[in-house]
């Protein structure tokens, strides 16, 4: 052994410490990244989904302002109820496809018997989940403003409870769907595209909680995004940005991830007992 290195022996991390799983979570978030970077065909599918759904309520909300004082009035209500859904659905989405990935290529069960814990696995799906939502969603926001002349960031810093509220809702789906996925195989796949549309018509996106029958309104309201649509819609019809809303549906989904991580942890339990990690399949 040199001098130098008698002087200065090498740094020995704990495995399970901080450092050791930092390096763990940007390790899972570069391959994800590396995934992105080596497929065109990738990037444009985190792009076109969210454009055509701009474009095609960006011109019925042109025509409806032509026809309807509120939407002449009220510019951008339809483009802003699509852009906050897309923020949804989309973090839900790139959080479901990066644990997908690791399923089509039946390494799931090689990865959580790696010295990568699970709760680490999962920081990474939402980090990543975050950085897919932002290539998709920021190129479309920008188009809204230049060809529909909407503002998402016209909201000022009401846009960021929606944002925050939105994103958390969508862990919360992604994490009970991966579970579900995990337990059941391929087979469940349609879990990751379907669980949230199962609740848009109860989120109230595109029309008011009033609209709903009355016994059907608590099941909204019981939904953190349905504040989100409420809140997005009095402050552009109103100007009034309800803070309070904001806090219910922060509230809401504070217990929406608890369900949502117990069930993950519920599934990922199951499948360790039943064998069935390293064999996922349809």
């Amino acid at each position: 052994m040199s001098k130098s290195s008698m002087r200065h022996p090498p740094i020995m991390h704990d495995p399970h410490g901080p450092i050791a799983s930092a390096r763990r979570i940007a390790a899972m978030i570069e391959r994800y990244i590396y995934l992105i970077r080596g497929s065109w065909v990738r990037i444009v599918e985190l792009v076109y989904w969210p454009l055509l759904q701009m474009l095609m309520w960006g011109f019925m909300q042109l025509y409806l302002a032509q026809t309807s004082s509120l939407f002449a009035q009220a510019g951008g209500l339809l483009i802003g109820a699509v852009l906050l859904w897309d923020i949804l659905f989309r973090a839900q989405i790139g959080f479901s496809i990066c644990f997908l990935e690791e399923m089509w290529a039946r390494n799931l069960g090689q990865l959580l018997l790696s010295p990568l814990r699970a709760n680490e696995f999962l920081v990474a799906l939402s980090v990543m989940s975050l950085i897919r939502l932002a290539i998709g969603l920021v190129p479309v926001i920008v188009l809204a403003y230049y060809m529909f002349d909407f503002n998402l960031f016209g909201f000022g810093m009401a846009l960021g409870a929606f944002f925050a509220n939105l994103v958390l809702t969508s862990w919360s789906l992604a994490l009970c769907s991966s579970g579900i996925i995990m337990r059941y195989g391929l087979g469940a796949e349609e879990f990751a595209w379907s669980l949230a549309f199962i609740m848009l018509p109860l989120c109230c996106v595109y029309y008011p909680v009033a609209t709903l029958p009355d016994w059907l309104q608590p099941v909204a309201l019981a939904l953190p995004p349905t504040h989100v649509f409420e809140g997005m819609r009095g402050l552009v019809l109103d100007g009034i940005f309800d803070s309070a809303a904001m806090w219910r549906a922060l509230s809401l989904n504070a217990v929406f991830l608890v369900v949502g991580y117990g069930a993950f942890r519920f599934f990922l339990r199951s499948t360790r007992v039943n064998g069935s990690l390293l064999t996922q399949g349809e």
